[in-house]
């Protein structure tokens, strides 16, 4: 207990910091107008503003970046209330009851519900990450290299079977991540592959621009397609529309507590994120509702249940990305990357080797999400005004910005060709319907997957029944084949289901 109270002493030492509590309000700050504004969402964003952060402290530095990630989730919720458009992918579940409460004149009271309910999701986040962290990272001490391969295993195919989207298809995206991981220097011998004389592809793709090229551009491209004129007015929320009815709260209260449970343990699971965490979130409400049929026309649970899940699942990803080296969703992935950027090398070491980093970074959320709720309340009208601006004024600045950008990394224009391959890259896997996300994940578990790959079969002496005879390993292994199993099971049960109905139809 008495190492506990001395690690948060330093993480308030850190974080109470001017530079710390500074970095600290730019990143939620920024990460709130990123998330109002439909179309970019906190991996391009982050990616966009890493290049800022390579002066910087590492422990302000994933201040800064984990202040604009969940930054961004509580300002995404504003635009699915608002205009009925999911600001990020996790807020996409706030639409369909935040949009009927707003055309009910009820929009002051979603969007100060959900403030109230990002705020406790995070904040119960944040206990749970600080009470489990240390257990785990102990207990990861005790991995080797045939561990952390089979976890990455499994981390991976979780990531590609679980998300939304076809599992074969994100397992093949995952393959695709895993083979441009393989460009640049070999960790062993020094040579080059597969780089074909560019000197700047010496260290791997950059990762910026990958990111930026397969998430931003797309995103914002369709979106200056479709996103039309529809505004609201900001004369139309005053702060007395805002306050809750005594319905209002009880209504509320459970789905919060219910939401935050389910948050913190699919944040924690590697892979998976806050947008599995707030679908499960809003049909667990809608099973447990004494009249269902509410939900879709205004319920408010519907709101704080899964946004409540959301920023829970924000908190405890940090979770595996700090402990294990693995990331829990997609953007601590982008988290991994600026770790090794700012030299230090992800997994159980984090926590001894860096305390100031790890226990400045989890006191960085309390008072990161108390600036939210104070600033969030107040500056509703200015997001109002932001989202009235029509996107074709605002997308080609965003293209602009993200040019600069990923140039700026290395002052080189090889990255961005490397941007331009991967946006065309990206629009065609959204004609498809592949998920980008398992090939950036693919990408940065790469290296990593490849180095604890040889080196288990270097200390084995060539044998792969290493991975199977090695207890932790064997059961990260059984873990990721009992996924792939149900996996391919609900795929022919799916498929079953749709050839009855046809031939029911068809009768």
């Amino acid at each position: 207990m008495s190492d506990f109270a001395s690690n948060l002493a330093l993480g308030f030492s850190v974080a109470f910091s001017w530079q710390a509590m500074w970095y600290c309000f730019v990143g939620v700050t920024l990460g709130t107008f990123i998330g109002v504004l439909p179309g970019i969402g906190a991996l391009a964003a982050i990616a966009l503003l890493l290049p800022l952060t390579f002066g910087m402290e590492p422990a302000h530095a994933l201040i800064m970046l984990a202040g604009i990630y969940y930054g961004s989730n509580y300002g995404g919720s504003t635009a699915s209330i608002l205009l009925n458009l999911p600001g990020t992918p996790s807020s996409a579940v706030t639409c369909i009851e935040g949009y009927p409460m707003s055309q009910q004149g009820r929009a002051g009271v979603a969007l100060f519900m959900t403030a109230i309910a990002s705020f406790i999701g995070s904040i119960c986040g944040m206990l749970i990450m600080a009470i489990f962290s240390p257990p785990i990272a102990a207990l990861a001490f005790s991995f080797s290299a045939p561990e952390f391969f089979s976890l990455m295993v499994l981390g991976m195919v979780a990531a590609s079977t679980l998300a939304s989207g076809s599992p074969i298809k994100g397992l093949a995206m995952i393959g695709l991540g895993l083979i441009l991981g393989m460009v640049g220097r070999d960790l062993y011998s020094g040579l080059l592959r597969f780089s074909y004389g560019v000197d700047q592809l010496y260290e791997g793709l950059p990762l910026v621009a990958v990111a930026l090229g397969i998430f931003g551009l797309p995103e914002v491209i369709k979106n200056a397609g479709q996103i039309t004129g529809r505004t609201v007015e900001a004369r139309s929320i005053s702060f007395a529309s805002m306050w809750p009815t005594r319905d209002d709260w009880r209504r509320s209260w459970g789905a919060m507590f219910r939401g935050t449970g389910l948050g913190s343990f699919f944040g924690a699971l590697p892979g998976t994120g806050g947008l599995l965490a707030s679908f499960m979130s809003y049909a667990t409400e809608r099973r447990v509702a004494k009249d269902p049929s509410r939900f879709g026309k205004g319920a408010i649970e519907g709101i704080a249940g899964p946004e409540a899940a959301n920023n829970a699942a924000v908190q405890t990803a940090f979770i595996p990305t700090l402990t294990l080296g693995i990331p829990g969703d997609i953007v601590m992935a982008i988290m991994l990357g600026a770790l090794t950027i700012h030299g230090i090398q992800p997994g159980v070491s984090v926590i001894n080797n860096h305390p100031d980093l790890f226990w400045g970074l989890l006191v960085s959320f309390l008072f990161g999400n108390l600036m939210l709720l104070i600033l969030n309340i107040p500056l509703i009208g200015l997001w109002v005004r932001i989202l009235a601006i029509p996107y074709w004024v605002l997308y080609p600045f965003i293209i602009a910005f993200i040019c600069i950008g990923v140039y700026s990394v290395s002052n080189s224009v090889v990255d961005l060709y490397v941007l331009m391959f991967f946006g065309v890259l990206g629009i065609l896997m959204n004609i498809l319907r592949f998920e980008p996300a398992p090939l950036v994940l693919g990408l940065i578990l790469g290296p990593m997957l490849e180095e604890n790959l040889r080196r288990s079969l270097t200390l084995y002496r060539g044998s792969y029944t290493v991975f199977l005879t090695r207890p932790i390993s064997a059961l990260f292994i059984g873990i990721a084949v009992l996924i792939l199993a149900w996996t391919i099971y609900g795929m022919f049960r799916a498929r079953a289901r749709r050839r009855a109905a046809l031939a029911a139809g068809g009768e």
